[in-house]
């Protein structure tokens, strides 16, 4: 990392001065005695002292959740980097890393054999290489063809295990067939009904987007290539029910045109609940004016109480600057996080707690 901040100096000292000509010679009118440099001394000193403020004062904190992730960049990037793409019929997306188009807009149905009988339950899913990853199934409590189900298992035919049927509102009775697969490591949504449930979170992706862990024959496989290949096995295990055109929206990542993947990892994230309660006072009493006025409403909407998410501040490229945390382990073995300027400074707060 240290020889990549030295070249990026070199490059900043070759062509940031020409930009800055540039941006003279078109008549920028700029107090050019404050140009300041993203890597700065300066700027690092701002950046830890608003890190450490922030996390002695708890509003950032360590913990492992879904984030959107980049397998080319292999790194988290903020839902700000995410560009949402509408796709309403099959469609294929060239996707770096991989080698042929990707094909999406495709809802795939594959039967779940429920255990101690001879009745299945069909979930749809527009990623089927993510049902390595299914730890449960979910069905709505009000849905009269399913309620003979409540409190059953079914059978994973890869992992070769048996995992539940929960109920849950959760579930949309009118979206195909009406039974979900639940992939809490893989998906929001399902990390939330997960959650309710007490269900398995399993991860079955690495960081660059290859099957890992319990997915047997398919360790190792790119995430598409598993997607052909589920598919494809499903076919002679007899448990793939066919395939139709689905309206579906795709995350890409907005740096590398990647497709985004969900995924539980451990990172550093700022809790929004008191940041966002005083964005809405601000705007409420009229201290923050929005133009045009009907903003106020979607300020409102988007920053309410239970609205926000806690935003993920960390990433795993080397353009920026580095956490200014360090992981502190007591004698008796006991482990705690302290965010300080130096590593004495650290030793210091560490031995305080």
């Amino acid at each position: 990392r240290d020889k990549f901040v030295e070249e990026v100096g070199k490059w900043k000292d070759e062509k940031g001065g020409k930009i800055l000509g540039q941006l003279e010679e078109l008549g920028a009118s700029l107090d050019w005695s404050k140009d300041q440099f993203t890597m700065s001394p300066q700027f690092q000193k701002a950046v830890n002292s608003a890190f450490i403020k922030l996390m002695d004062g708890g509003l950032i904190y360590r913990g492992e959740q879904l984030v959107n992730w980049s397998p080319e960049l292999r790194s988290a990037i903020s839902d700000m980097e995410v560009t949402h793409v509408d796709v309403g019929e099959r469609t294929h997306f060239d996707v770096p890393g991989y080698d042929k188009p990707v094909q999406f807009g495709v809802m795939v149905d594959i039967a779940y054999k429920v255990v101690g009988s001879d009745k299945e339950l069909v979930v749809s899913t527009t990623r089927p290489e993510t049902m390595l990853g299914d730890t449960g199934v979910a069905v709505h409590p009000g849905d009269e063809r399913y309620k003979q189900f409540h409190g059953a298992k079914v059978w994973h035919p890869f992992r070769q295990c048996e995992i539940p049927v929960v109920v849950d509102e959760h579930v949309d009775p009118e979206m195909g067939t009406g039974v979900v697969k639940i992939t809490p490591a893989h998906d929001v949504n399902d990390w939330e009904v997960g959650q309710r449930h007490g269900l398995q979170v399993l991860s079955v992706m690495d960081e660059g987007g290859h099957m890992v862990g319990e997915c047997n024959k398919f360790v190792g496989m790119h995430r598409f290539m598993a997607r052909e290949a589920v598919c494809e096995e499903l076919e002679q295990l007899g448990l793939f029910r066919g395939e139709q055109e689905h309206s579906m929206v795709v995350p890409v990542c907005g740096r590398t045109g990647d497709v985004v993947e969900p995924m539980l990892k451990p990172q550093w994230f700022m809790n929004t609940s008191k940041v966002a309660e005083m964005a809405c006072t601000a705007v409420t009493d009229k201290d923050l004016v929005l133009d045009p006025e009907e903003y106020k409403a979607h300020w409102l909407q988007f920053l309410g109480e239970g609205k926000q998410r806690d935003w993920c501040v960390s990433r795993q490229i080397w353009w920026g600057h580095q956490v200014p945390a360090y992981s502190c382990t007591a004698p008796g073995g006991g482990q705690c996080w302290v965010a300080a300027a130096s590593e004495e400074e650290a030793r210091e707060k560490a031995a305080a707690k």
